[in-house]
C-alpha cells in the first residue's frame, strides 16, 4: 500500500506517485511536493518565513 508522505519544506501531504525524492550525501531522504518547495529548500529559505508553508509563524510581535 503506498504511503502519503509529508513535504519536507512546506508540510503539505504528498499523494502517492507524485513529488520529488531528494537524497542527501549523508543518506537523509527529503520529500518535496513541488519544484517550488525543492528550489526554495536549495536556495536556503526558511519555511517559517514563507507565508504559503504550513510552518509559517504569522505576524511577528506582541
Amino acid at each position: 500500500m503506498p504511503k502519503t508522505r509529508k513535504c519536507s519544506f512546506c508540510g503539505r501531504p504528498i499523494p502517492p506517485g507524485t513529488g520529488i525524492m531528494y537524497v542527501k550525501n549523508d543518506g537523509t531522504i527529503l520529500w518535496f511536493c513541488s519544484s517550488k518547495c525543492f528550489k526554495s529548500y536549495k536556495m536556503g529559505r526558511d519555511p517559517k518565513r514563507v507565508p504559503w508553508s504550513a510552518y509559517y509563524l504569522g505576524k511577528r510581535g506582541g
